[in-house]
């Protein structure tokens, strides 16, 4: 029996595909090890979306050569689509497999082993197949991420993902709903709904998917992955509200608050669209989790634009930023606009909203305080001298119980916030 390790690096999505290979591996007989241990065969699913996500696939990479020099050496994913040359020349990775190759590794790698030949990178671009994969079961024991979309058609003039994913494609809502029934018949209760855009899912038919979600026996708790500012209309928003399962939890991707730094970005919204769809959540949920992604130091952003920014974020009050220093990725646009921003300036303004998170974030935690709330709970965790069971309520805030003798893993359960036990952990 081969063993194999693996490493997971990047998004969601990534590491859903990786399930599924895993999935896959160890129905075709093969062992999986832990990544430290020395194996037969390793796989580094990689990522792309930063410089340092290129240089961290690179650096598994050669920590798997190095563990075992005799090992196979696996490089899959969007790292291996955007840079395929400089993988190929890497005696550290012995076998490339791109994007929507990944359900054929099996057959990819044993091809390898016994001296065959077969086409394991495409043209991502120019294929219009969306990726058939279904899982069993996840790393996470309560939660299950489920894929329904793969590609990019904005071409935001930062970002590499449509390079790496290629054009929108769409998986069939039956073959969704057939993996959660799966999934809650192995006792999974929450579903996220994650893709790379998946708002180019379709207005209609994610609406339409989420409500028959809604209708599947044993589903406790739907999520949606980030969103589109441009797909927050009323209408939507109003019949998502009678959706009985969804969390009131919503990622809306900003990644500026300012007018001329989101046209150069090339994202097709402004901020005050941006703002009237926040306003509709809050009017049709109650007190909804609101998060976002933001960028500083975009080329040319200046310290008025980069005001701008900083108000509006102030304004709308997040529960979370992700906040982000530009990175300049060869190939897209804005690596060569002029007026590339300082390190030094990107490190101050990413301070300036860390800080801003930081408060708005235990804000939204405190306003949770004597209030009663349901909590998914998780798993168990030792925190000082005590025992605590970890869980999160429906807004995505985390929340910890005393330990008593009986089980709270995979349990929903209901109770009243006394205050904080951690920053970021509320208790009851």
């Amino acid at each position: 029996m081969k063993t194999v390790a693996y490493h997971n690096l990047g998004c969601k999505v990534n590491s859903y595909e990786m399930d599924a290979m895993l999935q896959s591996l160890q129905q075709h007989g093969y062992q999986i090890v832990p990544f430290e241990e020395r194996a037969d065969i390793y796989i580094v699913n990689t990522c792309t979306v930063t410089n340092i996500a290129d240089r961290k696939s690179r650096q598994m990479l050669h920590r798997a050569k190095k563990t075992n020099p005799a090992g196979i050496v696996v490089a899959v994913g969007c790292y291996v689509q955007s840079d395929t040359q400089a993988l190929e020349a890497d005696t550290a990775v012995d076998l490339l497999i791109g994007n929507n190759k990944k359900k054929d590794l099996v057959e990819i790698l044993e091809a390898y082993m016994a001296g065959r030949s077969q086409e394991s990178v495409i043209d991502i671009s120019h294929t219009s197949e969306y990726e058939e994969m279904q899982i069993t079961s996840t790393a996470e024991h309560t939660r299950a991420y489920i894929k329904i979309q793969d590609g990019c058609n904005q071409f935001c003039t930062y970002c590499m993902i449509p390079y790496a994913r290629g054009r929108v494609r769409c998986r069939a809502q039956e073959s969704v709903l057939e993996e959660i029934r799966g999934l809650v018949s192995a006792g999974y209760k929450e579903f996220v709904l994650t893709g790379i855009h998946i708002s180019s899912y379709g207005m209609e038919e994610l609406l339409s998917l989420v409500q028959a979600m809604d209708a599947v026996k044993g589903v406790e708790r739907i999520r949606l992955g980030s969103l589109e500012p441009r797909i927050v209309t009323e209408d939507f928003v109003k019949k998502l509200s009678a959706v009985r399962h969804l969390c009131p939890h919503f990622h809306l991707s900003l990644q500026s608050g300012c007018d001329s730094v989101l046209k150069r970005m090339n994202r097709h919204y402004t901020a005050e669209e941006y703002q009237k769809g926040v306003s509709l959540l809050r009017r049709f949920f109650d007190n909804p989790a609101i998060t976002t992604d933001v960028i500083v130091g975009f080329p040319g952003e200046t310290e008025q634009e980069f005001d701008i920014t900083r108000n509006f974020v102030e304004t709308v009050g997040f529960y979370e930023m992700h906040i982000f220093k530009y990175s300049k990725r060869r190939g897209t646009k804005a690596a060569v606009m002029p007026d590339q921003v300082p390190e030094e300036v990107k490190t101050h303004r990413s301070n300036v909203l860390q800080a801003i998170e930081l408060r708005d974030s235990k804000a939204f935690r405190a306003s949770y305080i004597g209030k009663n709330v349901e909590v998914l709970f998780e798993e168990k965790k030792r925190i000082g001298d005590r025992a605590y069971w970890i869980g999160h309520t429906r807004t995505y805030v985390k929340v910890a119980c005393e330990a008593q003798d009986k089980t709270l893993e995979n349990q929903l359960a209901s109770g009243k916030i006394s205050g904080f036990l951690q920053d970021d952990i509320l208790l009851y």
